[in-house]
């Protein structure tokens, strides 16, 4: 008979550990169960050492790095689970503090863990980590709070983080895509005209013969990235540095985000993924029972491009006024007909909610269509570029071969 480790809890919170023999693990579940122990691990011992009574089990070394949306999903779901069996909100958080992996994380809830074991709500405690938590979170949470429903709420903030972070890995793998290709492509080709062709010029120097126009332009510019490439590269790199920096800047920020919004190819993707992003958030908050001034508020918080920002705002100060959503969203120019269509539908028959996560749902497909789309067109125009600039290259470094070859007949 298998023999399995385990570390509990009992009814007044305490550790507990031991070692003891089960049929399988479900059967050992049932027993502890029976005791009144919450079970926090149980793994089967195989020639290793059991948890320390004193330090529960055994500490794995853990993993370091930035909490994740991933990370977040699973937390909000835990808890949700949790709190749904009826184990106290200080207990589930111990518990939890000892399941993640991120050390970060780790002590993110241990703290939280006191906090409200001192008498504070969930929602303060979260709102002392704020890089972690969003404001979103917070508020939801804090809504749950206030209506009895943390279950409810949590389990509808993992859905809420599951669909954004599936939305961004989509966008991620549509714009990665181009942008480490077309890397790669400038760096074998900056190679090329640093290393490789300075050794052609001197063979064709030795030939004795009037280069092409090309090639004489091509050895030219070989020969300065040559003797200059590190001045070249600094160049590169500070002004990249400098670009990503002035884009910090509101007036620069505002017009690059605008502009986003109008790139050929790029800018109806990025569209897509704001209109999407604007419905669910909205509509998780509304229906969480979030005030609708401070759910716009949130959404125009993260709505991560300034142009959306500064339409919500907007849309906040004539819905202070007693205007209507879809009034605003249709003069500000930004979202599509069918979308402000939509919403004055969504407000007329009092279904807000069930139609902004309509219009969610539908941009979400949109979007997986755009990203496979623009796939497939992005692969022949990288090809075609590829194609040119490499070519070009090989046509003018055979060039005085063939001039050479004419004077030879």
């Amino acid at each position: 008979m298998p023999t399995f480790e385990y570390y509990v809890k009992d009814q007044a919170g305490k550790d507990q550990t031991g070692i003891q023999e089960a049929m399988d693990i479900p059967t050992l579940v049932s027993i502890l169960r029976s005791q009144g122990l919450v079970i926090i691990r149980i793994n089967e011992v195989k020639n290793r050492k059991v948890f320390s009574l004193q330090k529960g089990p055994k500490s794995k070394g853990g993993k370091s790095g930035k909490v994740k949306l991933d990370d977040l999903v699973i937390f909000s779901r835990q808890m949700a689970t949790l709190v749904g069996a009826g184990i106290p909100l200080v207990q589930s958080l111990d518990i939890l503090a000892e399941q993640v992996e991120k050390e970060k994380f780790k002590t993110i809830l241990r703290g939280m863990h006191q906090e409200v074991q001192g008498g504070k709500s969930f929602s303060e405690a979260m709102s002392k980590h704020q890089k972690v938590f969003s404001t979103l979170f917070i508020y939801m949470v804090r809504a749950g709070e206030q209506s009895g429903n943390l279950e409810e709420i949590l389990d509808r903030v993992a859905n809420y983080l599951e669909k954004s972070s599936a939305l961004q890995k989509k966008v991620k793998a549509a714009l990665m895509y181009p942008a480490s290709v077309t890397l790669i492509a400038f760096s074998i080709t900056f190679a090329m005209l640093t290393f490789v062709i300075p050794k052609f010029a001197t063979i064709f120097q030795g030939l004795n013969v009037a280069l092409p126009r090309p090639t004489q332009i091509l050895i030219d510019v070989s020969n300065f990235l040559a003797a200059n490439w590190i001045l070249v590269l600094a160049i590169i790199g500070g002004s990249a540095v400098g670009i990503v920096q002035a884009v910090k800047l509101p007036g620069v920020r505002l017009a690059w985000d605008s502009l986003k919004l109008r790139i050929l190819i790029f800018g109806p993707l990025l569209l897509k993924v704001a209109i999407s992003k604007f419905s669910r958030t909205l509509a998780t908050l509304v229906r969480s029972g979030v005030p609708i001034l401070s759910s716009l508020e949130i959404v125009s918080k993260t709505a991560g491009n300034m142009q959306i920002e500064k339409m919500i705002i907007s849309l906040m100060e004539a819905v202070r006024k007693g205007e209507s959503l879809a009034g605003p969203l249709g003069k500000s120019g930004v979202f599509p007909s069918m979308v402000v269509r939509m919403i004055a539908i969504g407000e007329e028959t009092g279904e807000l909610e069930e139609m902004l996560i309509k219009i969610a749902d539908f941009y979400d497909t949109q979007v997986d269509t755009a990203v496979t789309g623009l796939t497939a067109l992005i692969e022949p125009l990288i090809i075609l570029f590829l194609g040119v600039v490499i070519g070009g290259v090989v046509i003018a470094l055979f060039l005085p071969i063939l001039t050479l070859a004419q004077h030879l007949k």
